[in-house]
């Protein structure tokens, strides 16, 4: 693993019985960079972040996160995951919630949770049980689970779905912001506009790498002035399309 990887794959794979989710994945996340995995829903983004996370065990190829071969207990702590479907404990209150993960982590709750709450901005809703909550809200509530231990890595799966456009902007501005703390993100995202606010892409379909790089290096390569024209591009160029 290269000193400024925080992520690194070789010929990873992953299989459910018959269906190949994943196919000789091979790519490095530089520490501290938000890096996003762009596709349709079934290219296999939700199986590399369970992957990343520890959560699956790969049927080849090798991983490394933040030093460790995975899956790792010991890396776990350091390690902030947001599912695509709120992993949240209803009849709690979002205070609750966020306290339950930071008393997991062996963080003070007190403190942490306020700051958390008021990222998402959730500290007026702070005494809300998670049941009566709108869908984006509870998109928060699990993000600030997410953020409440001060992880190195944050994994968020598809984290703005139901989120109003000026949180939306708040959180990639709050993301900024944890890089420049030497935090790195992976995202993954269907959304276009989304991508674009990542430092680096990785395309996928079937399982597949179609491209990496920036979204100005895969506009460029593709030669098209949109990435949704790129991916297009790059699928027909791999044959993953038709």
């Amino acid at each position: 693993m290269t000193t400024d990887s925080a992520i690194e794959t070789r010929g990873l794979g992953k299989r459910f019985g018959p269906i190949e989710a994943l196919r000789d994945v091979s790519l490095g996340v530089p520490a501290g960079q938000t890096y996003g995995l762009l596709g349709p829903n079934g290219s296999g983004k939700t199986t590399l972040i369970r992957l990343i996370a520890g959560l699956l065990r790969p049927t080849a190829g090798s991983l490394t996160v933040l030093g460790e071969s995975m899956p790792s207990r010991r890396i776990l702590a350091e390690i902030g995951y947001m599912p695509q479907t709120a992993a949240l404990y209803q009849e709690l209150t979002v205070r609750e919630n966020v306290s339950f993960f930071a008393r997991i982590y062996g963080v003070p709750p007190v403190r942490a949770v306020d700051e958390v709450l008021e990222v998402v901005g959730l500290s007026e809703r702070a005494d809300s049980p998670v049941y009566i909550l709108s869908s984006g809200m509870r998109q928060r509530a699990s993000l600030a689970c997410a953020l409440v231990h001060h992880p190195r890595l944050l994994l968020l799966d598809e984290p703005t779905v139901g989120v109003d456009p000026p949180l939306r902007v708040a959180f990639w501005q709050y993301f900024h912001r944890l890089n420049q703390q030497g935090v790195t993100i992976i995202v993954s995202s269907h959304v276009m506009d989304e991508a674009e606010r990542c430092d680096r892409l990785v395309l996928l379909r079937d399982g597949l790498i179609l491209a990496e790089g920036s979204a100005g290096e895969l506009r460029e390569k593709a030669g098209t002035s949109t990435l949704e024209e790129a991916f297009l591009r790059y699928a027909e160029a791999t044959g993953e399309l038709g």
